[in-house]
């Protein structure tokens, strides 16, 4: 039974057979999928946006990111969402896998990219309700800055992790 569908997401509420017979009422949040991707410099530094996020009240750093839109390849999403967002554009995309956002109420993957050989983009545009800054960061300082909780952002710390191995 569908609870709610709007512009970004839908909801649904659904009886599920679990792996032992038993059935159990589930509810079930799609918001689609997305891509994230970690802008890295020849210099031995990234980019992380600092990004006002209204659904928990405060600035936090991430990564460009953002929704697939219908028909979409998630590296097109990458590389949209990064000239979106940053200004820039990538020579290469290193794919990093996908991670599930949060598998106990949603479907949502999240595709993960490396980019590489930056650019500014002509094609750059601000949106006009995001309110973003753009940081130069150390790849070297990323590991401190997700232990100490400067970065918090459950994708940018997955992302990190990936692209650091």
């Amino acid at each position: 039974m569908e609870l709610y569908t709007g512009e970004r997401l839908s909801i649904e509420k659904k009886q599920i057979r679990l792996p032992d017979g038993r059935e159990v009422e589930r509810v079930v949040v799609h918001p689609g999928d997305a891509a994230a991707v970690l802008p890295v410099r020849a210099d031995g530094c990234c980019y992380l946006l600092r990004q006002f996020r209204y659904a928990v009240g405060e600035y936090i750093f991430e990564a460009p990111a953002g929704t697939m839109r219908a028909g979409e390849r998630p590296e097109d999403t990458a590389r949209r969402e990064l000239i979106e967002e940053t200004g820039l554009q990538a020579e290469t995309l290193i794919d990093r896998g996908f991670i599930f956002t949060t598998p106990g109420f949603t479907d949502e993957r999240i595709f993960l990219f490396e980019a590489h050989g930056l650019s500014p983009s002509c094609l750059f545009q601000k949106d006009e309700d995001e309110d973003i800054e753009l940081l130069k960061v150390s790849l070297a300082d990323l590991p401190a800055m997700i232990c100490d909780g400067r970065i918090s952002d459950a994708k940018t710390i997955a992302l990190a992790y990936r692209c650091l191995l």
